[in-house]
Formats: structure tokens, C-alpha cells, sequence
């Protein structure tokens, strides 16, 4: 009898285990469009540091990042239990930000600012680079400046995935929804700035590589020095194309007529002969991005016009 008790414990153990495995599989998948922006991000917030604090300074803020996640775990775990009604609610709003942000990006690059941005950007650059030569300044408070202001940008980007996170999980048991917030929580943190760090030392690496003897190590340092920049860029693109599909998807998902209409395409689609199958597993990811852009327009619109109502107000 307590044998078997035993492995029936076992059994269901085992049960919750894989529900877990699968439920942090989903949530992974769904806060992917924030990976890709926190990761450009992050690097970017820790450049403009010599180059033997850039490992502290990455570790400072994962630490933040954790404390962030130890607020925000508890507080999606509180709305899960006492108000889940709120879950869809916030769940749209985390879509809709994404797409906003997304939008913002494109808005920025190919509708005017961009220039203004790039400048802003170059005059920051400058503005390192004299702290960095002016044995006047204070490193040790310009660091801790960047490391808050990292934090900051962490808590936004933590919550994102924490939202998108409790949505996947809403319906489980709340043991279940702990185990799978606290997993993704803590296998988003290493995994982005154990990446971080990566990048960051990415120049050091390929500079190391290009003094060494050997032709090949030298060309490889070459390469690596000369791929770098492109790698931050690439991570911001992608990051953009992520938050619209991701955003997308859960925006559609909460809308069921646009969710039904969708499905429809996709099976209309399938009928297309020699590729449907093809067609028929990316139609939705292409509409949900689709529908992500249009959202994200609104959305910047939207604040856009607030944003001038309030400067005419004031």
C-alpha cells in the first residue's frame, strides 16, 4: 500500500514536472519578442565603462534584474490569485506595448527623428568618451548612474516578460504558475546577461585574437572586431520583427473574431497546391505581425495625440 502511494506520488510529481517543462517551453516562446530588445539594450547601457569593469557592471545589473523579477513574481502571483480577471487585461496591454515599441522603432528610423536620434547618440558617445579622459570626473558615480539607469530599463523590459509569462499560465494550479514564473524569471536573466557579457567583451576578444602570431587567429580577431557593431544591429532588427510577431499574437489571441479570421486564412492557404502546407504554417505568424504593425500605429497615434493635447493644456 505505501509502496504504491509512493509511486503514485512519483507519478503525479513527474506530472507536475513536465507541465512545468512545457508551460516554461510556451512562455519562453511568447517573451522571445522581448529578448532580442533587451539584449541590444542592456549592451548598449553598459558601453562607455573601461573595459575591466564591463564584467562588475554587467553583474551589478543582473542583480538588479533579479530583485526586479523578486518584486514582480510575487505581484502577478497576488493579481493570479486575487484578481484574474485582470490577467487578459494586462496580458493586451503587454501585447499593445510591444507593438507600440516596435512601431516607435520604425517611426523613429523611417518617418523623421532618426536624425535627431543618431545625433543625440553621437553627442552621448562624445560625452563618454571625455568622462572616460577627464581625470576630474567621478567613474565610480558615473558608473553606478548607468548601472541605475540599466535597472530601470531592465524593470520595464522584466515586466513585459512577467506579463506575458502569467498569461501562458493563468488557468494552472498556483504551485505550477510559481514554478514557471520563478523559471522563466531566472533562465531570462542568465540567459540575457550571460549574452550580455558576451557582447560586451566580443571587441576584446577579436582585439586579443588579432595580436596573436598565427594568420588565422589574426584574421578571425579581424573579423570578429569588424562583425561586432553589425551584431548589435541585428539584434535590434530582429528584437523589432520578435515584438510585432509576439505582440501580434497575443493581441489576436485576445480578439476572437480576429483570431477566428486568421485561422481562416491559414486554412485557405493549406489549399494552395505544392506549398500549402508551407503557406499554411506561416500565414498566421505573418498576419499576427501584420496585425502587430497596425496595432503598434494606433497605439503611437494614440499617445502621439495625448501627448499634444497635454503640451496645449499645459
Amino acid at each position: 500500500m505505501a509502496g504504491s502511494s509512493l509511486l503514485a506520488l512519483i507519478d503525479d510529481i513527474a506530472t507536475l514536472l513536465d507541465d512545468i517543462s512545457l508551460m516554461s517551453k510556451v512562455a519562453a516562446k511568447k517573451t522571445a519578442g522581448v529578448l532580442g530588445d533587451d539584449l541590444a539594450l542592456n549592451a548598449q547601457q553598459v558601453t562607455g565603462v573601461k573595459a575591466e569593469r564591463e564584467l562588475p557592471v554587467v553583474w551589478a545589473v543582473a542583480l538588479g534584474s533579479l530583485r526586479n523579477k523578486a518584486i514582480l513574481v510575487p505581484a502577478a502571483l497576488a493579481i493570479s490569485a486575487f484578481a484574474p480577471w485582470a490577467v487578459t487585461p494586462l496580458l493586451m496591454v503587454g501585447g499593445a506595448f510591444l507593438c507600440f515599441e516596435g512601431f516607435e522603432k520604425l517611426a523613429h528610423k523611417f518617418f523623421g527623428g532618426h536624425g535627431e536620434e543618431a545625433h543625440a547618440g553621437e553627442a552621448q558617445r562624445q560625452e563618454r568618451v571625455a568622462a572616460l579622459s577627464d581625470p576630474a570626473v567621478d567613474l565610480v558615480a558615473l558608473e553606478k548612474d548607468k548601472i541605475k539607469g540599466a535597472v530601470r530599463t531592465d524593470f520595464i523590459l522584466s515586466a513585459e516578460i512577467i506579463a506575458i509569462t502569467l498569461g501562458t499560465v493563468s488557468e494552472a494550479p498556483l504551485g505550477t504558475q510559481f514554478a514557471v514564473l520563478t523559471t522563466i524569471a531566472l533562465v531570462m536573466t542568465v540567459g540575457v546577461y550571460g549574452l550580455v557579457a558576451g557582447i560586451v567583451k566580443l571587441d576584446d576578444a577579436g582585439l586579443y585574437l588579432s595580436k596573436l602570431s598565427g594568420s588565422f587567429p589574426r584574421a578571425l580577431g579581424r573579423g570578429i572586431l569588424a562583425a561586432a557593431p553589425y551584431l548589435m544591429k541585428s539584434l535590434s532588427v530582429l528584437g523589432t520583427i520578435a515584438m510585432f510577431l509576439v505582440g501580434g499574437g497575443i493581441l489576436v489571441h485576445g480578439l476572437p473574431p480576429v483570431h477566428h479570421a486568421i485561422e481562416h486564412a491559414a486554412e485557405v492557404a493549406g489549399g494552395v497546391g505544392g506549398v500549402g502546407g508551407l503557406l499554411q504554417a506561416l500565414t498566421p505568424a505573418l498576419l499576427n505581425g501584420l496585425f502587430g504593425v497596425l496595432a503598434g500605429a494606433l497605439v503611437l497615434a494614440g499617445v502621439s495625440l495625448a501627448q499634444r493635447l497635454f503640451r496645449r493644456r499645459a
